[in-house]
């Protein structure tokens, strides 16, 4: 079924207001929730609704918690995030650092004991609309396995960085591992088989099932150089942030255990070398307009699809699993939401 943007804020906030979010709190993270929809990942969309809010029943989400900042350095920061919703806690740092950039030229923000942050890019691109160079780098659960191995020993660990430029961003946004296990999560709630190559389960063999490789591990991105590069983030957060590494990391995809990643944010003022804004933009559309391998598939710099995809779904709505759409009107405790409430002619 299709709906409409209005509609799918309008349900997560509510439902989030009504298992105790305050209502800035909500929005903040529905709206990461449904923007990740719009761009086309629902992995970190809406199916982790239900579990947010029984997270918050159990305890284990604080949804009034904007996490204790502390100095560390005139530049640095560390955020004990007690169990707070992850958007929240890291945008309430981020906004507390952002006036200092000027005169420092640089920031970090180091998070533990926040909940999922769910897209990097929503991070990184707050901090470009701010004019900063904003980087994000965050930990999970042992999920990957290291390249020559079966076993999951490393975290998706994925990285966002956004350049501003006179027009749109560049933003990057990517795991670690060949895709997050929040996409293994998907096929398995949408019962479809995972492609080849991006799993093994707990026996350490390749697998099709997301059901089995839920329980064994995910393959690193370019063997070893994703490999070499999520170990080297593993470490970089953990060193930074102070928080657990992968194979003590709970929280982030279950309902019940307190959540101990790390989360590191970056903010950097950029060169005021004169016109560098245009020239960054410039040297994009090159690279737009540089040769296709594929005549009908023109070259795209990286964010140009999500911002596509989030137009489209501004204006025409997006697809959603129907029993999800009837499972978060169940849980909420007012009036259902239709499909298209709110949503312009």
């Amino acid at each position: 079924m299709r709906i409409s943007e209005a509609a799918a804020l309008v349900l997560a906030t509510r439902l989030l207001e009504e298992h105790g979010a305050p209502r800035d709190h909500a929005i903040l993270q529905a709206r990461v929730l449904v923007t990740a929809e719009m761009k086309g990942h629902p992995s970190h969309g809406l199916h982790r609704l239900p579990r947010l809010v029984e997270r918050i029943k159990r305890g284990v989400i604080d949804p009034e918690m904007k996490g204790t900042q502390r100095w560390r350095a005139d530049a640095v920061m560390e955020v004990e995030g007690s169990s707070g919703f992850g958007p929240v806690v890291a945008m309430a740092a981020i906004e507390r650092l952002a006036p200092h950039i000027p005169d420092l030229g640089i920031g970090l923000v180091a998070v533990r004991n926040a909940n999922h942050l769910g897209m990097l890019a929503h991070y990184v691109e707050a901090i470009a609309a701010m004019g900063f160079v904003g980087i994000a780098l965050s930990s999970s659960e042992s999920l990957v396995h290291p390249f020559g191995g079966t076993r999951a020993m490393l975290g998706t660990n994925p990285v966002a960085i956004a350049v501003p430029t006179a027009e749109e961003p560049l933003v990057l946004d990517l795991a670690t591992s060949l895709v997050p296990m929040g996409r293994i999560h998907h096929h398995a709630v949408v019962g479809r088989p995972l492609p080849e190559g991006w799993a093994r389960d707990a026996e350490g063999h390749p697998t099709t099932d997301p059901v089995r490789a839920q329980a064994g591990a995910i393959a690193p991105f370019g063997d070893a150089k994703g490999y070499g590069l999520g170990i080297a983030m593993e470490l970089l957060v953990a060193a930074l942030a102070g928080s657990a590494l992968a194979p003590d990391v709970r929280g982030t995809l279950d309902s019940q255990s307190p959540c101990n990643k790390g989360d590191v944010f970056i903010l950097i003022e950029p060169s005021l070398a004169p016109g560098l804004p245009a020239r960054l933009s410039a040297y994009l559309d090159a690279v737009r307009a540089s040769p296709p391998a594929e005549a009908d598939e023109p070259v795209l710099v990286p964010g140009d699809r999500a911002r596509r995809r989030r137009a489209a779904a501004s204006r025409d709505g997006f697809d959603i699993d129907p029993r999800l759409w009837e499972d978060l009107n169940a849980i909420s405790r007012s009036r259902k939401i239709p499909a298209f409430e709110g949503q312009r002619s």
